[in-house]
């Protein structure tokens, strides 16, 4: 079960930046026995995986802070950020809990599966809210909404390899805010002009 929170936790934080838990598990893979890679994703914690994946995260950062530039970024991580979600939680699953249950070994794809799928709901639910954002505050809001993503996908990625039974609490949290969101939006639309109501209900 906590193997499986660490994989969730890991790819919902690729959602948001990519590279910060790719580094994160290849960082941890190279220098501690935190995380051990299977022998097929050995690749992860060699120096110039590493190293690409800090210069693509310096990358990162600085263009999902320009308004209309992080439109186009989220564009290009429609791929990435679901493909790194199922790599990290692929990696995590190699976890001795996980690796101990036949029908995981039976079923290789699923980690990856569930990492692709994580990491696209929350990069689909980033990339919608990113360009609402910027109309509704002139791009004034972009650096400050792109900081505050790169620090929940840090926070999140230390909570799913060290305290992943905290997953779920962040999870929760970040539901409610969806939802808090949405009905503060919805209250803020204008309502509709008396011509429109009078149009829908002929």
């Amino acid at each position: 079960m906590l193997v499986a929170l660490t994989g969730i936790g890991l790819s919902a934080a690729a959602g948001l930046n990519a590279y910060i838990p790719f580094l994160l598990v290849a960082l941890l893979a190279r220098f501690t026995d935190v995380v051990v890679l299977p022998s097929g994703l050995a690749w992860v914690e060699s120096w110039w995986a590493i190293g690409i994946g800090g210069l693509l995260l310096l990358a990162d950062v600085v263009l999902d802070k320009v308004p209309a530039v992080d439109t186009v970024n989220d564009a290009v991580q429609t791929f990435i950020r679901p493909a790194t979600g199922g790599l990290v939680f692929a990696a995590t699953s190699a976890a001795e809990e996980l690796e101990a249950s036949s029908w995981v070994q039976d079923n290789p794809w699923l980690p990856v599966a569930a990492g692709v799928v994580v990491a696209g709901l929350v990069h689909a639910g980033k990339a919608a809210a990113r360009p609402v954002v910027n109309a509704g505050t002139g791009g004034l809001a972009a650096p400050v909404v792109s900081t505050l993503e790169d620090g929940a996908s840090i926070g999140l990625s230390l909570v799913a390899v060290f305290l992943p039974v905290l997953v779920l609490v962040a999870l929760a949290l970040a539901v409610w805010a969806l939802v808090v969101a949405r009905r503060r939006w919805r209250a803020r639309r204008p309502p509709p002009a008396q011509g429109d109501a009078a149009a829908r209900g002929t």
